[in-house]
C-alpha cells in the first residue's frame, strides 16, 4: 500500500470490526427488538451517539425467520444480522473520527453472554476505514 518509493503510507480515520457468532438463542418472542435495545445501551454505555434505530424482524414467510437491526452513529453504525432458526448471528461496528468499535464490539460481546453463555463467537475481523494518503 505504499507508493514505488515507499515515501507515503495510508492512513485511517475509521474502523471496522466483525464479529460471527452461533449458538445464538432468542431471549424473547420478538428478539429484533430485544437486540436493538441491546445494542442501543451498548452505544450509550460507549459514550457514542445514537442518530436513529431500526430493526425489521423476519418470521419466515418472505425470508428466513431472524432479524435486521441497526443503530445509526454519527460516527457510522452498529448492526446486527440474525438467523434465528439457524442459530447464526453477525455483528459489525463501524466507527470513524474518536470513537473506537473494539470497545463497542466488547460491550456487545459482554452483554450477549451475560445473557447467552452458550453462544460461540467463532471469528472477529479489525478493518481499517476510510484509508487516505497521509504526509
Amino acid at each position: 500500500m505504499d507508493d514505488a518509493a515507499g515515501v507515503s503510507k495510508l492512513q485511517t480515520h475509521g474502523s471496522h470490526v466483525f464479529l460471527d457468532y452461533t449458538g445464538y438463542q432468542p431471549q424473547v418472542k420478538d428478539d429484533g427488538s430485544w437486540m436493538l435495545h441491546l445494542l442501543e445501551q451498548a452505544v450509550e454505555r460507549c459514550g457514542i451517539r445514537n442518530v436513529h434505530s431500526h430493526v425489521e424482524q423476519f418470521d419466515g414467510t418472505l425470508s428466513p425467520p431472524g432479524y435486521a437491526a441497526v443503530v445509526l452513529l454519527d460516527e457510522s453504525h452498529v448492526t446486527a444480522h440474525c438467523y434465528s432458526d439457524k442459530g447464526w448471528l453477525a455483528l459489525d461496528c463501524f466507527t470513524c473520527g474518536g470513537s473506537d468499535p473494539n470497545l463497542l464490539a466488547d460491550e456487545i460481546h459482554r452483554q450477549l453472554l451475560e445473557c447467552m453463555p452458550e453462544l460461540s463467537l467463532k471469528q472477529r475481523h479489525h478493518v481499517p476505514r476510510f484509508l487516505y494518503e497521509g504526509e
